[in-house]
């Protein structure tokens, strides 16, 4: 499965950085091809492009603002394979985020 992401938080810092790392390790324990953007303090790293997007099963979206680009996932979220949660939910339990999205 194909799983793409972006994580940001509000001050753009921590959280961004550990939800990218809690989304990667899961989904890459399970098998999972992952690529996570983060949107923080250091701006757009690891940026998506648009056919890793489309080839995408899957896209989460761990944010706690709004981020920029987001009309880039709008294909994905009229098809209902959006994930849309807080950082920190995926921070905790990263286990049952990649659970959620094997079942999508």
């Amino acid at each position: 499965m194909k799983i793409v992401g972006v994580t940001a938080c509000m001050t753009g810092v921590a959280h961004t950085y550990m939800a990218k790392e809690a989304l990667e390790k899961e989904a890459r324990k399970r098998g999972h091809e992952v690529k996570v953007e983060t949107q923080g303090s250091m701006g757009i790293e690891s940026d998506l492009t648009q056919s890793e997007i489309d080839e995408a099963d899957v896209v989460v979206l761990a944010i706690a603002i709004e981020i920029e680009e987001a009309d880039r996932f709008d294909e994905k979220k009229s098809q209902g394979k959006l994930i849309t949660i807080d950082p920190s939910i995926l921070i905790k339990d990263p286990a049952k985020i990649v659970d959620r999205i094997e079942q999508l």
